[in-house]
């Protein structure tokens, strides 16, 4: 199992932006081949993406695929700083989403 581990400035409301990529990014990472989990992290002006892939080439698929719709639907809002690829050592899960008082 891989992880992919992104850090994105942002220059809009993080909430709206994790409701724009669940409504969006989700669904393509759902359709991608490998694709296990997808959380999304605020801490102030910075963004933090991490998914998890059932092999390292499906993560990177996985990167590819998100920022092309970064790039058509949010550039002027949020800029990518750093990303890492790497295995999964340990993993939990919870059921956490934007849409009020829903928990998966």
């Amino acid at each position: 199992m891989h992880g992919r581990m992104a850090i994105y400035s942002i220059s809009a409301d993080a909430h709206e932006l994790a409701r724009s990529a669940e409504e969006g990014m989700l669904p393509i990472f759902q359709a991608q081949s490998g694709f296990k989990a997808y959380s999304l992290v605020a801490t102030g002006d910075e963004l933090l993406s991490f998914s998890a892939w059932e092999s390292e080439e499906d993560a990177e698929a996985g990167s590819e695929a998100a920022a092309s719709w970064i790039a058509e639907n949010m550039a002027d809002k949020i800029t990518l700083k750093e990303t890492r690829i790497g295995e999964i050592l340990l993993g939990t899960a919870i059921g956490v989403s934007t849409k009020a008082g829903i928990s998966t």
